[in-house]
């Protein structure tokens, strides 16, 4: 089995030393399937997997020399193995080494990152549930809309991420391949047992047919996930910094004892966090697209990529971590301002009931565009007078001809809006 990384953190897959315990597993591995399949003495694989091992200091000042990072390795390890050594790589190209290590590497990142979206989606989940029934207004195109609840918008948020889950787990079969079928992917001098034992004990696939390398389409598609899913980050990011908006103020940021908010104005509170994660989105965006870049190579292989890779991967995972993990602490530690969503409410005097009154106004029989004009006059009233939307609906004599005003007041009532609320939290498990 691989030695397992010493640090939980993301960045300890994409360390040197990880890297090189990678590279060191996959060549004995091939060493003893060899020797299992009688290509190669017992004795000599039994000696590689006792003595091999490497030396990062001595693989840098040997790769100066060879500017070769796979041959640096060879020579390294092979200073400890002695004699056995001459199996090692036995009829693999580098690219085996690489890309079945690289694959490694996408699924400890993979793995690490569906364990950040659960604690993200339970975090939401519960705040989800804390405002289930808390009013505030909905908006559209930035205006008012009509009502719904804070714990419905959290739902959504639940929904969102529960996609985000499912495209990663959907994703890993795909990046859980690897390759050892040399130079262009025929076998030439590797038994295709090798590389189907080897990849099976790393838990790996072993890919249906290669060339020199895997196709780039498998780590594109990656990207285009990690992409997607820094772009919900941002989505959401985005959201509660309208929110906290100084007119508005429904939620805001944790902020601390101590923190600052601007170097010249000490009254500042800003939303830092939230502006972060957008930014960091746009990196992850973009690496999507040199990841797409790396997809169309030159024949049987070309090392474009290889060097794109070597940012991105890392980059990427590294990065997407860190943005679940702070927006799950966000969402955790999220100050959310009930008052000021029942505040905003009422800013515009009850025009987010306009439709109520539009379809029972139908349902009485009013031709629909008769009954939409007649709203949008006593909309448009209270839009630029202080008169409530009630009182304007009752003063227009297309309405009054239908509805009583006790039958308006009726009807103008938040419960209507959230009918549905509880059915939906069921339906998502919530």
């Amino acid at each position: 089995m691989i030695a397992r990384y010493t640090l939980p953190e993301m960045a300890a897959v994409w360390t040197d030393q990880r890297k090189y315990e990678i590279w060191l597993e996959i060549e004995t591995l091939a060493c003893e399937v060899q020797a299992e399949i009688g290509v190669i003495p017992d004795k000599d694989a039994e000696a590689i997997r006792k003595t091999a091992r490497f030396d990062l200091k001595e693989i840098e000042k040997i790769e100066e020399r060879t500017n070769h990072d796979v041959i640096a390795f060879l020579e390294n390890v092979a200073s400890y193995v002695g004699p056995a050594c001459r199996w090692m790589h036995q009829g693999m190209t580098s690219s085996d080494v690489l890309d079945t290590t690289l694959a490694v590497q996408m699924a400890e990142a993979s793995d690490l990152l569906l364990k950040d979206l659960r604690d993200l989606r339970e975090v939401i989940a519960r705040r989800a549930r804390e405002f289930k029934d808390t009013p505030m207004i909905g908006r559209s195109h930035g205006i008012h809309a009509e009502p719904i609840t804070f714990g419905l918008k959290l739902a959504l948020m639940y929904d969102e991420f529960g996609r985000a889950l499912e495209r990663l787990e959907q994703v890993q079969p795909r990046i859980r391949v690897g390759k050892l079928s040399g130079a262009v992917g025929t076998h030439a001098h590797l038994d295709p047992r090798v590389e189907e034992q080897v990849c099976e004990r790393l838990g790996l696939t072993a890919a249906k047919v290669s060339t020199q390398v895997l196709q780039r389409d498998r780590h594109a598609e990656f990207q285009t996930v990690l992409a997607l899913i820094a772009s919900s980050v941002d989505r959401w990011a985005t959201e509660f910094r309208h929110l906290q908006r100084t007119e508005v103020l429904e939620v805001e940021e944790y902020f601390s004892v101590g923190q600052k908010g601007s170097s010249a104005m000490p009254h500042k509170r800003n939303p830092i966090t939230g502006e972060k994660l957008s930014g960091l989105a746009r990196i992850v965006r973009s690496n999507a697209i040199a990841a797409l870049e790396n997809v169309p190579l030159w024949h049987e292989r070309d090392i474009s990529h290889s060097s794109v890779e070597r940012v991105i991967m890392p980059d990427s995972t590294i990065l997407v971590d860190y943005m679940l993990v702070s927006l799950r602490k966000l969402v955790d530690r999220l100050l959310v301002y009930p008052e000021n969503m029942e505040r905003n409410l009422q800013i515009t005097k009850g025009l987010y009931f306009s439709q109520t009154i539009l379809l029972e106004l139908t349902t009485k029989g009013l031709e629909r565009k008769a009954a939409y004009e007649a709203v949008q006059r006593a909309a448009m009233k209270t839009w630029q007078g202080e008169v409530p939307l009630q009182e304007n609906l009752a003063a227009e004599p297309d309405i009054a001809a239908v509805l009583t005003r006790g039958e308006i007041d009726a009807l103008c009532s938040l419960e209507r809006h959230f009918t549905h609320v509880d059915a939906t939290f069921q339906k998502l498990g919530l």
